[in-house]
């Protein structure tokens, strides 16, 4: 394939992950957004919240992705029924892990009052934390149908829907935050449960579309789990976890950011929500340039192509590189501006300006560190970009922002350069090492490869 070739194929796989991506994370800049025209403290409330939230969510979202790469590795070989089977296996693994992680976040819960957070913010929280966490049943559900599409390389629907029911969000969001239409006004409350819903219609409207659509009729899908097979339940979850676990490194680290700007005070943590919200949106449109790189190498892999595989990768890391430096330059450019969408509190916005500009420095990090995760995980190499993030964000990025907030005086700038540092040794490495094991398959050499025989 010529560079042309590569780049229309890798786009138009990308852009509706990208934009389904977008909508995702659109829930929550909906919700900041709206909740900020409350106050401080409801938007101090929900980041808090959502910093719980998120961490385990992306971990759910991780695990869900261990069907994808393997999914596009049996389409690349034309084994259709170990695709239907890929999928039952996912859909209960999937499940059983909502209801695991909606335990947890019960449990956690109440332990907000002991992270040392203002406790008025903590009251308004836990409520809301425990209205969305109710979306993450319905929400794993929807995830198994996406990545059961995206892994055959049929992006579009999922787009459609993520899209269409975000606008559904925020019309939800207008009548329950406020009280219209007859409506009670809940405030917070009212935000969190305009998400479950929206996450329940995304799950109907995608199942019915994979299980219905004649496109899909020549998977005969199975929901029974009376043929489980354990070594297939492995081989998911040799994917998935360590996926779930690399969202949890990072998502976590800017968690445990949230914790420590709450330890500064309420307009600290708004800001650090404000700014954080708008990377999120940059880096949520990367991991679908990461997810259409994850699929295009292990599609290729699966054909027996470690030339285009090789190609194919390295074009997505230069694609990323050219959208998240226009992401860097317009975090830059509109700083004082952007923040007037959330709030209209000086402090509050002169904080969040500041913190976009670390936003802007570290765009480019983010995006070359989250496509590598992608790309090796089309590979199957999951074990030591799980380690390099866990070392990067734990072990050096948070440890050097407590060090520069607290003890050298740069309060919530210190935190977000702490996370610039473990964002960027990531990037480094994880790109390193695709170019070294894409290059010893291309010269035919042994590469750690899980080889399976299941059918």
């Amino acid at each position: 394939m010529t560079l042309k070739d590569h780049l229309n194929t890798t786009f138009h796989l990308a852009y509706p992950v990208m934009l389904s991506q977008l909508g995702q994370v659109s829930v929550g800049v909906a919700d900041s957004m709206m909740v900020g025209r409350l106050g401080a403290l409801p938007l101090a409330a929900a980041s808090l919240g959502n910093s719980i939230f998120f961490v385990l969510m992306m971990f759910g979202i991780g695990i869900s992705m261990g069907i994808t790469p393997l999914i596009s590795i049996a389409e690349g070989k034309g084994k259709i029924k170990r695709i239907s089977r890929l999928f039952t296996h996912g859909l209960w693994i999937n499940l059983a892990t909502s209801i695991l992680l909606t335990a947890i976040v019960l449990g956690l819960s109440q332990g907000l009052f002991f992270l040392n957070q203002p406790e008025d913010v903590v009251v308004l929280a836990i409520p809301y934390l425990l209205i969305i966490t109710a979306s993450l049943i319905p929400m794993m559900v929807f995830q198994t149908f996406k990545q059961m599409a995206e892994g055959l390389s049929q992006t579009k629907q999922a787009m459609y829907i993520t899209i269409f029911c975000n606008l559904i969000n925020i019309f939800l969001n207008w009548v329950l935050i406020w009280g219209y239409l007859g409506a009670p006004a809940l405030g917070l409350n009212g935000a969190g449960l305009a998400t479950l819903i929206s996450r329940i219609l995304m799950m109907v409207l995608m199942g019915a579309y994979i299980l219905f659509s004649k496109r899909y009729q020549i998977y005969q899908f199975s929901l029974s789990i009376r043929n489980a097979s354990l070594p297939m339940i492995y081989r998911i979850l040799k994917i998935g976890v360590p996926t779930g676990f690399q969202f949890i490194f990072e998502v976590s680290a800017f968690s445990a950011a949230a914790i420590m700007m709450g330890w500064i005070g309420v307009n600290a943590l708004a800001g650090h929500q404000i700014a954080l919200n708008l990377a999120s949106i940059s880096y949520m449109m990367a991991t679908g340039l990461a997810t259409a790189g994850m699929i295009r190498v292990s599609n290729q892999i699966g054909k027996g192509n470690p030339k285009a595989m090789r190609e194919a990768g390295m074009v997505v890391f230069g694609m990323v590189i050219v959208f998240m430096f226009s992401a860097a330059v317009l975090f830059v450019a509109a700083r004082f501006f952007l923040p007037t969408l959330y709030i209209d509190d000086p402090e509050v916005i002169a904080l969040a300006a500041s913190l976009l500009i670390i936003a802007g420095l570290f765009q480019l990090s983010d995006g070359v560190q989250v496509v590598g995760l992608g790309v090796l995980r089309g590979m199957e190499d999951v074990k030591v970009p799980t380690l390099v993030t866990m070392m990067a964000y734990w072990v050096l990025g948070l440890p050097l922002g407590y060090l520069f907030a607290f003890e050298f005086g740069m309060a919530e700038k210190g935190i977000w350069y702490g996370l610039l540092i473990g964002l960027s040794i990531t990037a480094v490495i994880l790109f390193y090492r695709f170019h070294a094991l894409s290059k010893r398959r291309l010269l035919k050499k042994p590469v750690p490869h899980v080889h399976s025989s299941i059918p």
